[in-house]
């Protein structure tokens, strides 16, 4: 295949993707969005000589996933995952689902997250497959939910039966590094109680947004008091919505706010949100349990899959210098289930979920080589005891 044939191949994956919508349902039933994305995807593997299958997650909801069998049948596999859904499309500037071409960058939602890392874990896949077969079995899977509850993640973690994994790469815009640390999250709702009254009589009532306003100070003011994590910087905590009044003469007697707790590996989750209660509660404010539970990723960078990608960079003339996101990924919980993880692709988080989303085509094409030279150059060793995934 020449190059300009490659490069037309690169572009007509990245726009056929982008071209399916798929916004993320965040938990209703859905439109069949991430089915159709995960439907193409088994028939362009079809034609790539790689049988897939459709797996159901949620009612009309499903994952995809295509093996290319290794050499070494005790080798651990390598999996390839990465998500078929999006986050909505409100505020874009650019047309969503059209996939235009602009000076070698493809525009719309998922561009960059994460349908241009899924086209090079595909392509990568199709190079696998054909000649001499990799030492390592390769399992792709595009995962459906990865934008708000990752059932999908989970779902590929309940159905692997027996299978090994010897390490996996999670396809997210990382501007083409290896990232191999990522912050996790808890979000609950903090309330303040007051009473209700009329807003001509306020000496008759209790401000619940009053109430508020110390608990929305101190968090603005009090950093989260935990040590900073060498590559992700310090914990983070924000006020991301606020709920509160009934009308424009009453007198509010509830307040609610949303609190989004970016958390470091070294912290339980759970317990965060434990030692959240017990500190706003002197504020006067109850917190309900929370309703995201992430854990934050930390990879060792001597696994067996980080050195491969990090020496597969270095080949393709790229920094291979390991590095931590701020976002959270689907790699966390293949952490968790004792799979090492390492999160990497084309695109730039700062395009993800922007008004104006793309990603290099070019930036694709050489994801897709990286990845294939890291399955081939991944060290055949005993892979560590897969782990249970604790429900949260």
């Amino acid at each position: 295949m020449t190059a300009s044939d490659t490069a037309s191949q690169v572009r007509d994956l990245v726009r056929d993707l982008v071209r399916i919508p798929s916004v993320n349902p965040r938990g209703g039933r859905g439109d069949g969005g991430e089915t159709a994305v995960a439907g193409y995807v088994r028939d362009w593997l079809a034609g790539h000589g790689v049988r897939a299958e459709l797996h159901e997650v949620l009612p009309g909801r499903h994952n995809v996933v295509a093996v290319v069998p290794g050499a070494d049948a005790d080798a651990g596999a390598i999996l390839l995952e990465s998500h078929l859904d999006t986050v909505e499309t409100d505020g874009m500037t650019v047309p969503p689902w059209e996939g235009e071409l602009r000076d070698g960058r493809l525009y719309g939602r998922g561009a960059c997250d994460a349908k241009g890392p899924l086209a090079a874990f595909l392509l990568a896949v199709a190079d696998l497959a054909q000649g001499e077969p990799p030492a390592h079995t390769v399992v792709l899977a595009g995962v459906c939910d990865e934008e708000h509850d990752y059932r999908g993640v989970l779902h590929l973690l309940d159905t692997a039966g027996e299978r090994r994994f010897a390490g996996a790469m999670v396809g997210e815009p990382t501007g083409l590094v290896p990232a191999v640390a990522h912050k996790g999250v808890v979000r609950y709702t903090a309330r303040t109680r007051g009473r209700a009254g009329h807003s001509s009589r306020p000496e008759e009532a209790v401000n619940a947004i009053a109430l508020m306003a110390p608990v929305i100070a101190h968090l603005a003011t009090t950093p989260p008091a935990v040590p900073p994590h060498p590559l992700l910087g310090p914990a983070t905590r924000s006020v991301t919505r606020v709920r509160g009044g009934t009308g424009p003469n009453t007198i509010p007697g509830s307040c609610e706010i949303d609190i989004d707790r970016r958390t470091l590996p070294a912290e339980d989750p759970i317990e965060v949100w434990e030692q959240d209660r017990a500190e706003l509660a002197f504020l006067g404010a109850e917190l309900d349990h929370p309703f995201t539970v992430d854990p934050a990723l930390d990879t060792p960078p001597g696994a067996a899959v980080v050195t491969a990608l990090c020496r597969a960079l270095t080949a393709h003339g790229r920094t291979s210098a390991v590095q931590g996101m701020p976002f959270g990924t689907d790699a966390s919980k293949l952490a968790r289930a004792g799979i090492p993880a390492v999160v990497f692709g084309p695109g730039s988080v700062r395009d993800a979920h922007a008004a104006v989303e793309s990603v290099a085509l070019a930036d694709v094409e050489l994801a897709a080589r990286v990845v294939a030279a890291t399955v081939r150059g991944t060290a055949v060793e005993e892979p560590a005891e897969p782990r249970e995934v604790p429900c949260d």
